[in-house]
């Protein structure tokens, strides 16, 4: 790609994707850099699985996006039900939950669920003994927290799990999967969904030899949680391509400036602001920016993101009118390759430095 006054170089990041690619990093990926006003540049890499016969990545391969789902569609969702007074931030979760009981728990509100400081912990194998709605929400609700709410912020795929049934409930039993579609087919992001057809099936990427299930999985969502769920849950489930996650960075860029039906700009700034919770980086829903962040060290305090466990992210930065999409299936054939963890900060100090520059 040649450089030029309007246009950044971006031959050193693709180089760079390529080497990852090679060190089995992961076995491809698209990458999409843009504004709010366009994309700026989008490249893929790499075939669909490591076998020499393998489809060649493409813009429009589909992959699995694991717990960008929180940000792109739960968190969008809850905008929008707090905007009609569906929910309220601050309504208790007793409210919604009626299993969710006890003097230790009964002040922790939506709020704390979309920051992150529930209480709850990050992760536990209900799929192993447990399969749809009612079992999870009164596993979750019935499980002792690990801490007192809101004096720390520990990650949890529990907490937005039940995030959706909450988001069920408040819109008269439609599915979250369903709310979601509503927002893409008004922005057209149809490329973005909950259990992909059929046709998408060749231009998805696949992800792990998964031990539990017995099969490669393609198509369906990695997260076991998710899978147990039916592939429709708060916290997983997502699929899309790269140039979808950026049409949605597009779509937050517009709504931060006033452009845009994504949400009100007045609801996204307070989804925006971060927690007040001692030594969390959390906002509602979104993570921000930290040094330690996987977006690296150039973007502006001001920026947001999110990554995905099977190799997904996704920085959107307001002060430099910026969005970096990095997606990946880094858990083919194994989620135990932890490559991508250098790779990472260094791919978006790189995308920077070629703006900058």
């Amino acid at each position: 790609m040649t450089a030029s006054p309007t246009r950044p170089d971006f031959t050193r990041i693709a180089t760079a994707i390529a080497d990852a690619v090679a060190r089995r990093a992961f076995p491809c990926a698209t990458v999409e850099v843009g504004t709010q006003a366009t994309a700026l540049w989008t490249h893929a890499c790499g075939h669909l699985w490591y076998e020499e016969n393998a489809p060649l990545a493409a813009p429009e391969t589909v992959f699995d996006l694991a717990s960008l789902t929180k940000v792109i569609a739960t968190t969008t969702v809850f905008m929008r039900l707090v905007e009609t007074d569906a929910v309220g931030l601050l309504d208790p979760l007793a409210r919604w939950l009626p299993a969710w009981r006890g003097a230790d728990r009964q002040a922790v509100t939506i709020a704390d669920l979309l920051e992150h400081a529930s209480g709850l912990t990050a992760h536990l194998p209900f799929f192993r003994d447990h399969v749809g709605r009612p079992d999870f929400e009164h596993a979750i609700c019935t499980l002792p927290l690990e801490y007192r709410p809101r004096t720390r912020s520990v990650y949890s795929d529990l907490g937005f799990m039940l995030l959706a049934f909450i988001a069920q409930d408040a819109a008269n039993g439609v599915d979250i999967d369903r709310q979601f579609a509503r927002v893409t087919s008004e922005l057209d992001m149809e490329n973005l969904r909950y259990r992909p057809p059929r046709a998408w099936l060749p231009r998805i990427a696949p992800t792990e030899v998964d031990p539990w299930r017995g099969r490669l999985l393609r198509g369906e969502v990695h997260d076991e949680n998710g899978w147990a769920l039916n592939g429709i849950a708060g916290h997983a489930g997502l699929f899309g391509t790269a140039s979808a996650v950026g049409h949605f960075a597009r779509a937050v860029l517009a709504t931060i400036a006033g452009t845009s039906r994504l949400a009100q700009p007045e609801t996204l700034r307070r989804f925006l602001t971060p927690s007040q919770v001692n030594g969390s980086s959390r906002a509602l829903g979104w993570d921000t920016m930290l040094t330690t962040s996987s977006c690296g060290h150039r973007l502006s305090p001001q920026a947001i993101g999110h990554t995905g466990f099977t190799g997904t992210s996704l920085w959107i930065d307001p002060k430099r009118d910026l969005y970096i999409v990095l997606l990946t299936n880094r858990v083919h054939p194994t989620r135990s390759n932890e490559a991508i963890l250098p790779v990472r900060p260094a791919l978006h100090d790189a995308i920077v430095d070629a703006l900058d520059s």
